[in-house]
Parts: C-alpha cells; structure tokens; sequence
C-alpha cells in the first residue's frame, strides 16, 4: 500500500462531490481525485428519472441522469481522476485517507478534502416500528431504484409512511404503474415535503393522507398482510380507539436521512447535533483545517441546485488550502438560532464577504419576517420546516455587523400589522426528489 499524494482528495461522487472537484481544477489544483464507494459517478442521480432537475441552475428542466452527465462529462474533460468502487475507512486530521477498492488498500496523502458523501434513509429500526419482520418492509429510496433502475415493482398494495419528497414522488410513480398507493401516513400535523409535490404526487392522484397518524403495528408472518395505523395527539401519544387496519403488501418508508459522517468523525471533525453534519464556515472548512465538507453530509438539502453550489464553494477553497493560497480569515462571526429557528448554516461566517446561508424553521407560520441580527430582516408569507429558506447576505447587509460584534442571531418571527405589506416571499420551490426533509 503506497501513499499517492494528491492535492484534492474529494470523497462522494454524487452532485456535491463532482461539483466540488470540477471547481477544484478550475480554481488550478492539479491533482483532483473522487472516490467513490459506487460503480459510477453521479450518487442518486441516476435513479431520479423524473424531471424537475437543474431548474435554477442550469435554467432548464433536466432528469437527474442528465443533470448528472453534465458534471460527469465536466469532471472528464478537466482530467479529474476517479476511483469507483472504493470505500474509505478511514481519515486523519492531518488528511491521511486509507481506503479498500478493486485492487487492495488503497492510501492517499491529500494537502486538501472534501466531504461530500451524502446521507442515508432512517430504516424500521431507526423509527421502531413493531410488529412482525416479514418481507415487503423496505426505505423509498431503495423502491426507487427496485422501480426506475431494475424494472422492479416492489408490491401491489402500498403503505408510505412519512410524506418526505422521495415519498410522495415514489407514491406517484408507483401509482402511475398501476399499484394500490393506499395511504400515505405522516406523523406531523402537515405534508412533510414540499407544496409542489403534494399537490402533484398525492393529490392529483386522489393517495388518501392521513395527518398526525403512525403505523403501530405491522402484521404478516412470510410477507407483509396489512399496518395498523393510529392517530396521535399533540404530545404524540396514541389516541385510543383510533386504530384502522389497512391491508397491503408493502411499507415504504419515508421518514428522514441521516448524514453519512462516520469518516469524518474518525477525522476529529466536529458535528453540529441540530443538522447531525460538520459544524463548517462559510467557506465550508469544518474544525479540521484543510477538510472542508458539502452537500446533504452537512445537511440536508431540497433542491440538488443548491447542494451543487455549495458543493462548488467547497471546491475552490480546498484547492485554495491546497495551493497554499488561502486567505487567513481576520473576523469570525457565529451564527446561532433564535426563535423559531431549527438551524442555520454555515456556523460561521466571514463579513468581509457576501455569505448566502440557509435556514430551516422548526414550525410552519404565515406571515412572518426572518430577521438576521441587526442587519437585515426579510419578509414571507408562509414558511415551513420542509421548505429550506436561503438568504443571501450582501457586502452592505454585512458591513452593518459593529465592531465587537460575535454572533448573530437568527429569528423567525410573527409580523405585526404593520409589516404586512412585507416582500411577499413565499417558499414554493421545485422539488428534485433528490432531497429534502424527509426525502432523498
């Protein structure tokens, strides 16, 4: 096993990943490597045949193969090197990476990296489902692939519980092949993805959706018979007398993501538990100089835009760090939530420039402002948990921070009366399927 120094070492070669080493090379690092654990570039792109992909980015509507050939295509003409079916094991801080693959041990010393290795759906066991352990139980992701990939129809009669996007989407397309989408089964009191697909992919298709209800038991012994589901209150405990038996053949789950960081937990990097990513600035460094982090392995995105983007900035400043061109940063500002405020990302930011942060709520409101600190305030209509608010801070809004000034606070708060006549932004995007609270 010998030590193949490179300059950027970017592990994940889903959106994120491409995106931050096409920038790398374009930003002059000159050896740029993706490793990835799968057979080919481009993560979950390739299963997300339906359109809705690129719509900001590229200002086109694109399926997620074609978003993703563009960057594949990109990466190869840059000469960006590739390791597919490789699984890193390990990281150092000092950027020592050891890996397995096709041919052995693989060990590479990287002067830069880049994490960029997405998240993973929450399982049965995750959400502690009982009942029996028959067949038929199984994420909407891996659905996703059984149907747009293998060819495969997982079942007759469907149960989806939680309504992330992957969710609603894997209940549309089940349906338009002709399945039983009998329910689908959200803990909240609202839709957990978003507006569009809810209205595209449940209600167009007349899915029954039963609100503030769980599956309580799953009842078959070979394969899956039927879920019994049950209404809660608003402490979530089960309301007695509730219960409804649905028959069917298969359970989908749709009920969260996890980041995938234990690499980088066995770096030292730090995580932040409100995201269960890399604490990281806005340049997207995490606690461990040179390991910068991007995409859903931060937190979880709606739109692959925007893990794109982010994962471009990650992509310039690692080849920065690498090159020895980094610049020292002279203010560090922390970014912390405030009323109403799930989390915001990045942690910390940089005021010498303008910083685009993004911001999930923890409750749906109307009528409400976002207000950052003391310098600037933005007003919405509507916003929800599902629905990831991005606000870009300009070189002014940012000039406004006083000398002495540490944190800013960030709030969602009611609007008075008279602040209705407020921007009127309202958060209706299109959703990729990709990600998402909830979905992939």
């Amino acid at each position: 096993m010998v030590d193949q120094p490179v300059d950027v070492a970017v592990i994940g070669g889903g959106p994120a990943g491409l995106a931050a080493a096409i920038k790398a090379r374009e930003a002059g690092a000159e050896r740029v490597t993706i490793i990835e654990r799968s057979e080919s570039l481009g993560g979950l792109l390739d299963q997300c045949i339906h359109t809705g992909f690129g719509l900001f980015y590229f200002r086109e509507d694109l399926t997620g193969p074609e978003y993703a050939h563009r960057f594949i295509e990109r990466a190869t003409d840059l000469g960006v090197k590739t390791q597919l079916e490789t699984m890193v094991l390990d990281i150092t801080s000092d950027r020592k990476i050891t890996a397995t693959g096709k041919d052995g041990m693989v060990a590479l010393e990287a002067r830069a990296i880049v994490l960029a290795m997405g998240c993973r759906e929450r399982t049965r066991e995750s959400v502690m489902i009982p009942g029996t352990r028959p067949a038929g139980i199984l994420t909407a992701g891996t659905a996703q692939r059984y149907v747009n990939v293998d060819g495969f129809i997982p079942g007759k009669d469907i149960v989806i519980l939680g309504s992330g996007d992957i969710g609603m989407i894997m209940a549309r397309r089940l349906a338009m092949e002709g399945t039983n989408v009998k329910a689908v089964v959200e803990i909240l009191p609202y839709v957990g993805g978003l507006i569009r697909n809810e209205v595209q992919c449940l209600y167009d298709f007349d899915i029954p959706v039963f609100l503030e209800h769980t599956v309580v038991e799953v009842h078959g012994r070979q394969r899956v018979e039927g879920v019994t589901i049950a209404k809660l209150d608003k402490s979530q405990e089960l309301m007695p007398g509730t219960e409804r038996l649905i028959g069917c053949d298969t359970l989908l789950l749709s009920v969260g993501l996890i980041p995938e960081n234990e690499v980088s937990l066995a770096a030292g990097v730090k995580l932040n538990p409100l995201t269960g990513g890399p604490i990281v600035d806005d340049r997207r460094e995490t606690s461990i100089p040179g390991i910068f982090a991007a995409g859903n392995v931060v937190h979880v995105h709606d739109l692959v835009d925007n893990v794109t983007w982010e994962g471009e900035l990650a992509g310039v400043f690692a080849a920065e760090y690498a090159m020895a061109k980094a610049v020292p940063v002279k203010r560090r500002i922390t970014m912390e939530v405030g009323e109403n405020i799930r989390y915001v990302v990045p942690n910390h930011i940089c005021p010498e420039r303008e910083v685009t942060i993004y911001v999930r709520v923890k409750e749906p409101q109307e009528k409400v402002s976002i207000k950052v600190g003391d310098i600037t305030t933005k007003s919405y209509r509507a916003v929800k948990p599902s629905e990831m608010i991005k606000l870009e801070l300009s070189r002014n809004e940012l000039g406004k921070i006083k000398e002495g000034v540490k944190t800013l606070i960030v709030n969602c708060q009611k609007r008075g009366r008279e602040d209705d006549k407020g921007t009127g932004n309202y958060l209706h995007y299109v959703s990729d399927g990709l990600s998402g609270e909830g979905g992939r």
